[in-house]
């Protein structure tokens, strides 16, 4: 692929649901400048109990942690940035902005936006950790003009994705999985097993006579597969 030379900037895009198919209005921000680096952090966490009167075990595998992703992002409107010129009220209709996107809270869905962030070869799909803004500069009247935001996301992958990177089809393998708004028991067997075929399966094992009509918030378990093909 031939380069343009276009300059590419890394942008922040916010979803009201887990598989990223309904984008917020207005919840897309554009980076002024793109960070000078971004970083991932990968964490296991290890199993180190031991029975009493031993003197050492190794240590087990337990799980793997969500990737976290850092990068810091820069509002300046001094006037230095040529697209970012000086403005009335300096940044804070960029900042408010931002915090629409990646911290306001959801009423309907009750928690803050997914978050899909893209800049050349990163593509990253979670929820915000933390967010820290650091105001540097300030007019006469004391309106901020430049600050520094410093955001932490953990990542996030749909549950369909999800079942597909684990490979959770294992026949010894249990679910329980709580219903959310717009979930049916086709689709939760579809995105548990790979095949909504299942779902009358499911409802026998947890006595749905009328599996049209979940509740949401209520607990469902799903059977290892080799459990339903007897």
């Amino acid at each position: 692929m031939v380069n343009s030379g276009a300059l590419s900037k890394m942008f922040i895009k916010a979803y009201s649901d887990e598989e990223f198919k309904d984008e917020v209005p207005e919840g897309t921000y554009t980076a002024l400048l793109n960070p000078e680096s971004y970083s991932f952090n990968y964490t296991t966490v290890q199993n180190e109990d031991q029975a009493p009167g031993t003197s050492s075990t190794a240590p087990k595998f337990a799980k793997s942690l969500p990737q976290e992703l850092t990068f810091e992002f820069l509002f300046d409107r001094t006037g230095a940035l040529l697209d970012s010129p000086l403005l009335e009220n300096g940044i804070i209709d960029d900042i408010e902005h931002f915090k629409k996107v990646v911290f306001d809270y959801q009423g309907e869905q009750h928690r803050p936006n997914y978050l899909k962030i893209a800049w050349g070869s990163l593509l990253f799909k979670g929820v915000l950790n933390s967010l820290d803004i650091n105001f540097k500069l300030f007019k006469a009247d004391g309106t901020p003009i430049r600050a520094i935001a410093s955001i932490k996301l953990i990542g996030f992958v749909e549950d369909n994705l999800r079942v597909a990177i684990e490979n959770n089809q294992s026949p010894d393998l249990t679910h329980y999985r709580e219903v959310k708004n717009g979930d049916t028991l086709p689709l939760m067997a579809y995105r548990i097993y790979g095949d909504s075929k299942y779902y009358l399966e499911v409802a026998r094992a947890n006595r749905i006579y009328d599996f049209r009509t979940l509740k949401i918030g209520m607990k469902i378990y799903f059977p290892p597969l080799e459990k339903m093909a007897k």
